[in-house]
């Protein structure tokens, strides 16, 4: 009996235990779940604290410190001078309470504790963002939709417009001597028609390119931030380059926003498959680790197309072609788009098989070779017949099929290539062949045809004739014969039988 009243304490005793372990465990997880992230107090150096007893008190500066409190570089003590402090003799430096600052904190600031980043940055496509002046783009901008008439000769579209994304080339405001201006409590003052602008390819006054706030804003430069899609849709939106809308329509992007809290953004190192796996981001797939590759900050490091050109080409291309032009063995260190590629397979394969992989390729690849051979070459061939015969003028966009050119590869194309890349099939298909098609057939090939007869009754014979013949030889491809109603009869009958057994799925 004496046992058997012990056996019963003892079990007592034991869930008591148990039970209080449970409740405390449940509280713990209650108060650490109501309470914010911890963040350790900042690294406060002297110089710092001088900084922040005046600029915490100010709307502005209030904000700017409370951002900086929340970042990494206080946790490590990096403070205000670390980056905004200048050496003697720099463009853009001024004095202010006993100390240089920098007006522009620039990549070429950052690179001296970010090193790699920067040299990545420096090589990469992202860089040179801001050289835009000979392109189509900014013949647009600057001259057919804009005009330099405003604050001294800037001109609104390109400022407001495109050096935002592209980056403007930053200059200091001058006084009628040709020498800096400085506000009234001594800051130097920077042009307006080039400043405000953290443009990807800024070109700044001490020479380096970029801007590390295009991706990291300031104060704060949270990487968790930095990785979200929306901060590559800042600029990589809109007709003519719509990846933030093709990710969206993607199972990328699908998987994303259902499963955000999850993607774990503020890790380091952020590898895929360890640190996170519900989805990719723009940032996954373009710059972030890989158990077998490390973070890089050239966007072009893993990418084998370039779809920005009338006609799509590999994107070692252009720099195989100056090699081989000077006679000089490629470097070393030479990325081929080969490589390029295997370094995207390799984000690939973390989440998908090898055989899904490669075949993905291959129906991409297609969906480019395919609007090159259909669209690109093509609509090429006759803008280039028709300029060399003078059937249109030299001046940019003053004649009707030059727009419609113009929004065949700049826009139409670019989206059903990049559609394919990022696995959007809306964008591939009814944003991008299906708009290609009616443009080329129904406004395109039209306006050939008229230039050709206006051509013959103005006299240029000849012009015409050379002209009508690149028709001709592109119409009557193989690609292009149904427009003429060549097709075979057996593809006729083929068409007709389909078509009869899908309508018989409707009433009507």
């Amino acid at each position: 009996m004496a046992t058997s009243l012990n056996t019963k304490r003892t079990i007592i005793g034991v869930l008591s235990v148990v039970f209080i372990v449970v409740l405390l465990m449940a509280l713990w997880r209650e108060v650490e779940h109501s309470q914010p992230d911890y963040k350790p107090d900042p690294i406060v150096d002297t110089q710092t604290k001088h900084c922040i007893s005046c600029h915490s008190e100010q709307g502005a500066g209030k904000v700017i410190v409370e951002q900086w409190k929340n970042s990494k570089h206080s946790e490590v003590g990096v403070g205000c001078l670390e980056c905004h402090g200048a050496e003697e003799g720099d463009v853009d430096a001024y004095e202010h309470e006993g100390q240089l600052i920098a007006t522009i904190v620039t990549p070429g600031d950052c690179s001296k504790c970010h090193s790699d980043e920067a040299e990545q940055f420096t090589t990469s496509h992202h860089a040179d963002a801001g050289m835009i002046m000979g392109s189509l783009d900014n013949v647009l901008a600057e001259v057919v939709e804009g005009h330099e008439a405003y604050m001294d000769g800037s001109n609104p579209a390109a400022v407001n417009g495109c050096w935002q994304c592209h980056g403007s080339k930053v200059e200091v405001l001058k006084d009628a001597d040709g020498k800096p201006k400085y506000s009234d409590n001594g800051i130097l003052m920077l042009d307006p028609k080039t400043w405000p602008n953290t443009g990807m390819g800024r070109i700044n006054l001490d020479g380096s390119k970029g801007s590390c706030t295009a991706c990291h804003n300031r104060h704060n430069f949270s990487v968790a931030q930095a990785r979200q899609p929306e901060n590559c849709g800042k600029c990589h939106m809109g007709p003519d380059h719509p990846q933030i809308e093709i990710y969206q329509e993607s199972k990328h992007g699908i998987n994303f926003y259902a499963h955000k809290e999850d993607m774990n953004l503020g890790a380091q190192p952020w590898i895929v498959g360890q640190d996170y796996n519900a989805a990719p981001t723009c940032a996954t797939c373009h710059m972030s680790a890989t158990p077998d590759q490390a973070v890089t900050h050239d966007v072009g490091d893993r990418i084998s197309w370039t779809l920005r050109p009338k006609v799509s080409e590999k994107i070692d291309a252009a720099e195989l072609a100056k090699y081989e032009a000077r006679g000089e063995a490629l470097p070393s260190d030479f990325l081929t788009w080969e490589q390029r590629r295997k370094n995207m397979e390799n984000v690939c394969l973390q989440c998908h098989t090898r055989n899904y992989v490669e075949s993905f390729y291959k129906q991409y690849d297609s969906q480019v070779n395919m609007y090159n051979d259909k669209y690109g070459k093509p609509g090429l061939k006759i803008m280039k017949a028709l300029k060399k015969n003078k059937m249109i003028t030299p001046i940019p966009f003053d004649d009707q099929i030059e727009w419609d050119y113009f929004y065949l590869w700049h826009h139409e194309g670019r989206r059903a290539r990049m559609g394919a890349s990022m696995m959007g099939p809306d964008w591939t298909q009814w944003h991008g062949n299906f708009d290609l098609a009616e443009n080329f057939y129904t406004k395109i090939i039209p306006e050939v045809k008229e230039l050709i007869a206006h051509a013959r009754k103005s006299g240029n014979v000849a012009g015409a004739n050379e002209v009508q013949k690149e028709l001709d030889n592109i119409l009557n491809s193989e690609m292009h014969k149904w427009y003429l109603g060549k097709q075979s009869p057996e593809e006729v009958a083929r068409r007709k039988a389909a078509a009869k057994q899908f309508r018989q799925r409707y009433s009507q």
